[in-house]
This record gives C-alpha cells, sequence and structure tokens, in this order.
C-alpha cells in the first residue's frame, strides 16, 4: 500500500492528485501545518519535517513533482507521463520542474512572509517582490497555451498536475485574480478534472485521519 504524508493544499496535494488520477489505492495521513512545529513526531519518519512523504514499500520520497513520475512509471503504465520518444517529452519534463521550482517556489515566500511569521517579522516588500515574480513568470505558462490545451501538448500530464498546483496555491493567496484570462480558463479546466475533485474530498478529514 503506498502512504501519503500531507497537509491540505501544500505540495503534498501534487501526489495526492496524481493517486486519484491513476486510480490507486492509498493511505492517507493528515497532518496540521506545518507538521514540523505541529506533529513532531512526524520527524521520525521524515527527518527533514517537510510534506510531503511518500511510502511504497522501501521507496521513500520528498519531492512533489518527482513523485508524479514515479506514480506513473511504477503503478500507472504511464499514464501520466511523456516517453521520451514521443513529441512533447522535453515540455512535460520541463513543466514538472516549472511548476514547482520557477512557480511554487517564489509563492513560498509570499506564504511566509504573509501568513506563517509572527505578526513582528511579516514583510509586505518581499511578499509583494515575490508575488511580482509569480506573476511574471506565468508568461511562460500564458505562452505554451498559445500553441497546445495542455502543459506538454494535447493530452493532461503529471505535468499539469504540478503546474496547475502553483495555481491552486496562488488562489490561496489571493493571486488568481491577477492570471490572464489563458491562465484563467486553463486553472478552470484543471479544477474541474474528476479527479482534482476527489482529492480535495480526501483531504478533507480530521488531521491524523487515515483514509484508504
Amino acid at each position: 500500500m503506498i502512504t501519503l504524508w500531507h497537509c491540505r493544499d501544500a505540495r503534498s496535494f501534487r501526489p495526492l492528485w496524481a493517486l486519484e488520477e491513476l486510480g490507486l489505492p492509498y493511505e492517507l495521513k493528515l497532518l496540521p501545518f506545518p507538521p514540523r512545529f505541529h506533529a513532531r513526531d512526524y520527524l521520525d519518519e521524515n527527518p527533514l519535517g517537510t510534506i510531503p512523504l511518500l511510502v511504497d514499500g522501501e521507496t521513500r520520497m520528498t519531492e512533489s513533482s518527482a513523485m508524479i513520475e514515479y506514480l506513473s512509471m511504477r503503478h500507472g503504465n504511464g499514464a501520466l507521463s511523456v516517453r521520451p520518444d514521443e513529441a512533447g517529452y522535453g515540455a512535460y519534463l520541463n513543466g514538472l520542474l516549472y511548476g514547482e521550482a520557477t512557480l511554487t517556489f517564489p509563492q513560498t515566500l509570499v506564504l511566509r512572509y504573509t501568513r506563517l511569521e509572527p505578526e513582528d517579522r511579516r514583510n509586505p516588500q518581499v511578499a509583494g517582490d515575490y508575488a511580482r515574480w509569480f506573476l511574471a513568470r506565468l508568461r511562460g505558462l500564458d505562452a505554451r497555451l498559445e500553441t497546445a490545451p495542455f502543459v506538454a501538448g494535447e493530452r493532461f500530464t503529471g505535468a499539469d498536475i504540478s503546474v496547475a498546483y502553483a495555481l491552486l496555491l496562488a488562489e490561496t493567496l489571493n493571486l488568481s485574480e491577477q492570471f490572464s484570462p489563458a491562465v484563467t480558463a486553463y486553472w478552470a479546466r484543471m479544477r474541474d478534472r474528476p479527479a482534482f475533485v476527489r482529492a480535495k474530498a480526501a483531504q478533507a478529514g480530521t488531521e491524523r485521519d487515515v483514509k484508504a
């Protein structure tokens, strides 16, 4: 059984969504955020204290975008992947990393300096600078959507999960009103996917509940 440690709408939403897209059985361990402060025993499972943690037998993973590819290739017959001999392979790999390194990273600083730090340590200038950085980096997605309906071409893949999670985080941070029309339409399509809806429902339980 695959086990995923998860906080609501954290990066761990990526593998949760992938699990639902692939129809795989799993156990979901829902933790308070951030678990390294509010669930100290989680450090016994993941010394980094970060979310997500995915355990599949002897395999233990902590990088959310890598989990998408792992689940697709190991358990999903590549259903969410683009193979090296397919058109869109480069766009697929780029999208997996673009969603995390380019789009999610600046938003973590917005989150930190608007919500997570104590009041006296919050910094509107840092938060504003990184919010603008994120919105500027969305130009890459805009350009992609001019030529294809999905990040890697004509079909939904794990790259869309990686990128769309960044849009979910932006909505949480009240940045989504500044999306372009193309990104807004793309985000609406991603939100409407049945597996996305199921993943949102799966995380609605009580913290520390386990769902199979």
